[in-house]
């Protein structure tokens, strides 16, 4: 542009990297029976609310949003009723529910599953009351799949024995660690026989699994977190019998001076997937890699040369940047804690011609602090 008369001039120039946003993590999809037959509340003018159609996912921001949709607390939409409830009261602000009307679909609600995959936000999963070897399979393959999802699974509720094969059905796998088991069920009052009842704990810790990620981020680990509105557990837990269950990728809640709870931080994970162990290094990856992918879209169709490998590598090195000083990485310095590379070296001749870009990054998670050990000795007074 030629400049003629004296004056200021200001200019727009696009910006030599585009700001990463971290996508949210917090968002929960929930599946389960609700008997057509639930009475619903009134509207204002006198007249019922109609029913949500089974089978369609349908997006719910507070409790009296559900009771509206899917009916107030009744025999016939108990357990998922609970679990909704548990999951706002416990710090949760959005859900996808879908409702079945027959309760035999989800023996197996692989397909139930594959209608809350198109829904991007969705980061969290729970079948609340799921504990057969085929349901938990089939939350674990739907997470593993899209893998930017974790499942909240529920443990058999009275086992035949208090090992993790008893209680844990599918397993340890390597898609194991996109989901973490929790035992025993939780005390709660019911409204429905105006008792206390024992339900399943998967909607309470859906709605912890948010509280700690809008509290301190979705790297520091959902445990020795309070269950608001769980009065107790069924089946009481010491440290002794925690021991093995913890091992064995079970995690178990535990009440402390009557306070219930979440005392365990561990994935499904097998052997081969140990560097998965812990759920907030699985859930800090899928949120560290969607929010990468969708923050690089502008890279697609670029020329591939040295300007945009440039801009790739800022964009990525100022997002993980955030995160050291956010404290998920683990080192005294950024150059200790991530490093990006997309140069000449990650995308030679063939890879370019091939239409790639190639761009390689190494993080070190920070993980929970799962045992905490003082020394103590006694020393001679002088």
């Amino acid at each position: 542009m030629a400049y003629l008369a004296p004056g200021v001039y200001v200019e727009e120039t696009p910006p030599a990297a585009r700001p990463i946003a971290g996508v949210g993590t917090s968002t929960a999809g929930f599946i389960g029976f609700v008997d057509s037959s639930v009475e619903m509340p009134s509207k204002p003018d006198g007249t019922p609310y109609t029913m949500a159609t089974a089978g369609t996912p349908q997006l719910i921001t507070g409790w009296e949003q559900f009771k509206n949709t899917f009916g107030k607390f009744k025999t016939g939409n108990a357990t998922l009723a609970h679990a909704v409830y548990g999951f706002f009261s416990n710090g949760g602000t959005r859900c996808w529910v879908l409702s079945v009307d027959d309760a035999l679909e989800l023996n197996d609600p692989s397909q139930e599953l594959a209608k809350l995959a198109p829904i991007d936000e969705i980061a969290i999963v729970a079948v609340p009351g799921a504990i057969t070897d085929v349901q938990h399979g089939a939350i674990l393959a739907h997470c593993f799949g899209l893998e930017d999802r974790f499942a909240i699974l529920d443990g058999v509720q009275e086992p035949s024995a208090q090992t993790a094969a008893e209680i844990a059905q599918a397993g340890r796998s390597e898609s194991g660690s996109y989901g973490a088991v929790y035992f025993p069920w939780i005390n709660v009052y019911d409204p429905v026989d105006e008792e206390i009842k024992a339900v399943p704990p998967s909607g309470h810790l859906a709605g912890v699994y948010a509280r700690s990620d809008g509290a301190r981020g979705v790297h520091k680990a959902p445990a020795n977190e309070g269950l608001i509105g769980a009065l107790d557990t069924e089946i009481g837990m010491t440290r002794a019998d925690q021991g093995q269950l913890n091992v064995d990728g079970v995690n178990v809640i535990r009440v402390f001076n009557g306070a219930v709870k979440v005392w365990g931080a561990r994935t499904s994970a097998d052997e081969a997937n140990s560097e998965f162990r812990y759920i907030s290094t699985r859930r800090f990856f899928n949120f560290m890699r969607e929010s990468i992918d969708e923050g690089t879209q502008f890279a697609v169709f670029e020329p591939n040369n040295p300007a945009l490998w440039q801009r790739i590598t800022r964009s990525v090195s100022d997002f993980l940047l955030q995160q050291w000083r956010a404290g998920a990485l683990f080192g005294e310095t950024p150059e200790q804690a991530f490093f990006v590379r997309c140069d000449a070296e990650t995308n030679p001749s063939d890879v370019r011609e091939a239409g790639q870009v190639v761009t390689e990054v190494g993080v070190a998670i920070t993980k929970p602090a799962e045992f905490v050990i003082f020394r103590i000795q006694q020393i001679t007074g002088g």
